[in-house]
């Protein structure tokens, strides 16, 4: 998730070339992932027109994305081609402007405690209901993200609870952002941007957009939003002022998980996110017009704990359970399958690769975990997504790993678009599986799941010394003081043991071969406005 997106897909790959190329077989023996995997292709190489079919395991119901039920990764795929996001990373997570949106973004020169940011918007940046980009946007989002007003359910008020003014510069288009206290990650807000009327009541913004998208300011606009048919449509927006879209449409539609590979197959979809499904990335790289992408993903698996009923909110029977996972027979499991690496993820915040990532985690030790539980044999609940086998087994392989332990687990099968909405966010279960997937902005986004009283805090743990180090971590400016306190972060929650980190997931993505610029993408934006096919002249 982001801040940080839940996600049940993902995608990224090493460098092709731009013309047509023979179909890699997958490799036995992999080197290093390469940070991202597009097809990249000049736009005088990319077709005009077509139709881009892109599968989603979920239909989302809200498209507010600031929105405690909006923040996951299948809305923010659709919303990357219609809204605003004012920032974009390459593939090592460097972040700058957006220029479409930003002319500029910069703190000024000035006193340490009082950080001021200043915006320069594009003047040619409209919505599409004809209203300029500025500063009134500015103004209200940060003001409903803020934590003042809890009728606003944010999914994150990080950064934004920081702010202490928003002004007008000079002219609608130049923004002052005024901290009480320096925040580092900076960059991470107002990403996406939502106009202001969305922003402007607590009605408008739990509601407004939920079930529809009444407003953008991309290179596509919203053409069929069919709940009932699963679909959602993008059409090339002719009011975009930037490059023009090369595709006339992207069509996303909600499939069940085992039902996308044959789709893909079947040539009824042109892209096919394997990165969680063995049985779905053999038989899409077999085919003889499709291509494997594949990147080092920030796509994280972990096993939540639900603190807040039940057994588990005893600290000693959280930590019993961590002792009693095998968290290296998990990731061989998963990842062996998929011809990727196999490594346990160490860290809360960090994948591996990323500057200051610290392998924490515990050996596992299921005689300690049996003695932690003094002869209790705890009942637990472990909700799995219904139709994805990948996590019906990996679900099974851990309650056979915790019933060593002495552990009970009953495996309860929900309808995958409702794992999330009805039984996470009502804190339905005992155990549940899903990934976060990593941003640029590690103490930003991760804030809302582990701090007390944040809107993704599933687990119901936290405590005031961990707050205050994230607090302090969020507040330094000095990336090497910043590692330092984010590692004792970490450690807190591997004693807390409430969420498991398991280990980082490939982003696969089999792709038809003519296809450019779109694929493995890992941390890089993806330029929706570029993505088509490979050739000259007309479809």
């Amino acid at each position: 998730m982001r801040p940080p997106a839940w996600t049940a897909v993902l995608t990224a790959f090493p460098l092709a070339a731009a013309g047509a190329c023979a179909v890699p077989q997958p490799s036995r023996h992999p080197g290093p992932p390469a940070l991202a995997d597009l097809r990249p292709a000049p736009r005088d190489h990319v077709r005009d027109g077509g139709v881009l079919r892109w599968p989603l395991p979920s239909f989302p119901g809200q498209w507010n994305f600031n929105q405690v039920n909006g923040m996951d990764g299948v809305s923010e795929l659709v919303l990357r081609g219609l809204m605003p996001f004012t920032m974009v990373s390459d593939e090592r997570g460097e972040v700058r402007p957006h220029p479409d949106y930003l002319l500029s973004a910069r703190v000024l020169a000035g006193p340490r405690e009082r950080q001021v940011v200043r915006y320069r918007v594009n003047p040619r940046a409209r919505w599409s209901d004809g209203r300029p980009l500025g500063y009134r946007d500015f103004a209200a989002q940060a003001r409903a993200l803020s934590g003042r007003d809890g009728r606003f359910r944010a999914a994150t008020e990080a950064g934004y609870r920081q702010i202490a003014s928003v002004r007008r510069g000079r002219g609608d288009t130049e923004v002052l952002v005024v901290f009480r206290k320096p925040f580092a990650d900076w960059k991470a807000l107002f990403n996406p941007l939502y106009p202001a009327r969305t922003n402007s009541s607590p009605e408008l913004f739990n509601e407004g957009w939920r079930g529809r998208i009444p407003v953008t300011a991309g290179p596509f606009k919203p053409g069929v939003l069919d709940e009932a048919g699963q679909t959602i449509t993008l059409v090339r927006d002719p009011g975009w002022w930037g490059r023009p879209a090369k595709l006339d449409e992207i069509r996303f539609r909600a499939l069940a998980a085992a039902a996308r590979a044959g789709a893909f197959a079947n040539r009824e979809l042109d892209l096919l996110e394997a990165g969680d499904d063995p049985g779905a990335y053999r038989r899409g790289a077999a085919l003889p017009w499709a291509e494997v992408r594949r990147a080092a993903g920030p796509d994280w698996r972990h096993l939540t704990l639900n603190a807040r009923r039940g057994p588990l909110a005893d600290p000693s029977v959280r930590r019993a359970l961590l002792l009693a996972l095998d968290r290296g027979l998990l990731a061989r499991a998963a990842l062996e399958q998929l011809d990727s690496p196999v490594r346990t993820l160490g860290s809360h915040f960090l994948t591996e690769g990323r500057p200051g990532y610290r392998d924490l985690a515990p050996a596992p030790d299921v005689g300690l975990a049996r003695a932690l539980l003094a002869g209790a044999e705890p009942a637990l609940e472990y909700v799995v997504p219904a139709g994805n086998a990948a996590h019906r087994e990996e679900a099974e392989l851990i309650q056979a790993m915790l019933a060593r332990a002495g552990f009970r687990v009953r495996l309860r099968a929900v309808p995958q678009n409702e794992l999330i909405s009805g039984h996470v966010l009502r804190g339905d279960f005992d155990l549940v599986s899903f990934s976060w997937l990593g941003t640029p902005f590690p103490v930003a986004d991760m804030a809302s799941v582990f701090t007390r009283g944040g809107g993704q805090n599933f687990t119901g743990t936290g405590g005031a010394r961990l707050d205050a180090l994230l607090a302090r971590a969020g507040r330094e400016l000095d990336a090497a003081r910043g590692a330092v306190l984010l590692g004792e972060a970490d450690a807190l929650l591997w004693e807390q043991a409430a969420v498991i980190p398991l280990y980082q997931r490939p982003q696969l993505m089999v792709v038809d071969r003519d296809l450019v610029n779109v694929g493995a993408r890992g941390l890089r934006h993806l330029r929706y406005e570029d993505i088509g096919r490979y050739g000259r002249g007309s479809p």
